[in-house]
C-alpha cells in the first residue's frame, strides 16, 4: 500500500494551467511520483497537453512528447520498441490521453498496441466530453448530459446513448492489467500505479476526472462530485488481472442518482422522468456487475 510519507519530494510535473478544481494535475503528478524520473510521457492533443506544454513553460521534468490526436497507442508502441532495441529495461513508457482521444479517435491505435502486447502504461483521464475544444460529446459522455453537440432543449434531453464501457473493452483484449480509478480516490489510484510498475505488457487505467468547467459545478466540489459518482453507482472502482475482476469499492447501499446529477449544470434540465430512467439504467448495470464480479 502506498503511503504519503513514502512518496518522493521530487516533482516531475510541476505547475500547469488547468482550470481551478481540475484533477488533471493531481493525476499526472501522482502518476509520475510513483513511476519516477525514468519515465517518458506521451500526450496527444488534449486538455493535458494544452495545460502542461505551452511553450516556453514546459511543466514536465521528464521527457515528454505531444503527438497527433489519434496516435497515442501507436507512439507508445514506437517508444516501447525503441527502449527494447537499446536494451533499456529500467524506464517506463506512459501515455496520458482524454476520453475522446482514447475511446473515439484513438481507440484503433490503442487496441492495436494492446493486441500486440507492447510494454506501456496508458492512462485515460475521463472528463466525459471533448473539453479542450468546447465541451462536445464523446462516446464516454453519460446519458442525459448537455454538451454543445448533444444539447438539451425542446427536442432533446441531452446525450441519448449510454457511456461506452472502456474497461470491459480492454478486458475483452485479455490485457495483463486494466483498472478504473477516480481523481477523488488518490490512494486507490496510486496503489494501482504502483502495481503496474511490476507488470510486463500493456496496462490500462481509466480514471474519472470531474471537470468543473464542462460539468458545471464550483471548483471546490471536485472531490465531492467524484466521490458521489462512486457512491451513486455512476462510476465504479475495479481492476482486472489474471483473468479476474476485483471490485475495489462496493457501496453498501447505492445513493439515488439524483444526488449526483443535481449538483451539475449539465444535468439541470433533467425531469423527474429523465432521472428515473437514468436510475433504472444504473440499476441494470449494477445487476450485471453483481452477477459477474461480486
Amino acid at each position: 500500500m502506498v503511503k504519503v510519507r513514502d512518496l518522493t519530494d521530487e516533482e516531475y510535473l510541476y505547475g500547469h494551467k488547468a482550470c481551478p478544481g481540475c484533477g488533471l494535475g493531481t493525476i499526472g503528478r501522482l502518476a509520475l511520483k510513483i513511476l519516477g524520473e525514468r519515465t517518458i510521457v506521451a500526450l496527444p492533443a488534449s486538455c493535458m497537453s494544452t495545460v502542461t506544454t505551452i511553450y516556453p513553460q514546459m511543466n514536465y521534468s521528464v521527457p515528454s512528447l505531444t503527438m497527433a490526436f489519434a496516435g497515442t497507442g501507436a507512439l507508445l508502441t514506437g517508444m516501447s520498441a525503441g527502449l527494447k532495441a537499446q536494451g533499456i529495461t529500467d524506464a517506463y513508457v506512459l501515455g496520458i490521453a482524454g476520453d475522446g482521444g482514447t475511446a473515439d479517435i484513438g481507440l484503433q491505435a490503442l487496441s492495436g498496441a494492446v493486441e500486440r502486447g507492447d510494454d506501456f502504461i496508458y492512462i485515460c483521464y475521463d472528463n466525459e466530453a471533448y473539453m479542450n475544444t468546447g465541451v462536445q460529446r464523446s462516446s464516454l459522455t453519460p446519458i442525459g448530459a448537455h454538451t454543445t453537440n448533444s444539447p438539451a432543449g425542446t427536442a432533446s434531453y441531452g446525450e441519448k446513448k449510454p457511456k461506452k464501457n472502456l474497461f470491459e473493452i480492454m478486458i475483452a483484449h485479455r490485457i495483463p492489467y486494466a483498472a478504473t480509478a477516480s481523481s477523488a480516490y488518490p490512494y486507490d489510484f496510486m496503489n494501482k500505479m504502483e502495481k503496474v510498475k511490476n507488470i510486463q505488457g500493456p496496462k490500462f487505467i481509466h480514471i474519472m476526472c470531474p471537470c468543473p468547467t464542462g460539468w458545471g459545478f464550483a471548483s471546490d466540489l471536485s472531490v465531492e462530485i467524484g466521490k458521489l459518482a462512486v457512491e451513486t453507482g455512476m462510476w465504479y472502482l475495479a481492476e482486472y488481472e489474471n483473468g479476474k475482476v476485483k471490485m475495489n469499492v462496493v457501496p453498501k447501499n447505492l445513493k439515488p442518482v439524483e444526488e449526483y446529477l443535481k449538483k451539475q449544470r449539465r444535468f439541470r434540465h433533467l425531469t423527474e422522468e429523465n432521472i428515473r430512467l437514468i436510475q433504472e439504467h444504473r440499476d441494470r448495470e449494477w445487476n450485471l456487475i453483481r452477477e459477474r464480479w461480486l
